[in-house]
């Protein structure tokens, strides 16, 4: 549970990262989904699909870590 935990901010890291890239290049990356998320005054690209991929790379590497 707690590489779960770990995990959670290199997953946002990452997925933030690489919408980053995607969206300025204009492209919604297709299944990725990239989109622009509108959050008070920042607007930022984000994608639920690169999330939840770099989360569970990001796990499976620390639960392997661990062992």
């Amino acid at each position: 549970m707690l590489s779960f935990l770990k995990a959670i901010p290199f997953g946002i890291f990452m997925s933030w990262i690489l919408s980053l890239f995607m969206g300025n290049g204009g492209t919604s990356g297709g299944v990725l989904a990239v989109h622009r998320a509108h959050i008070l005054d920042m607007s930022f690209y984000w994608s639920w699909p690169l999330f939840f991929a770099g989360l569970a790379l990001t796990w499976a590497l620390l639960l392997m870590m661990d062992a």
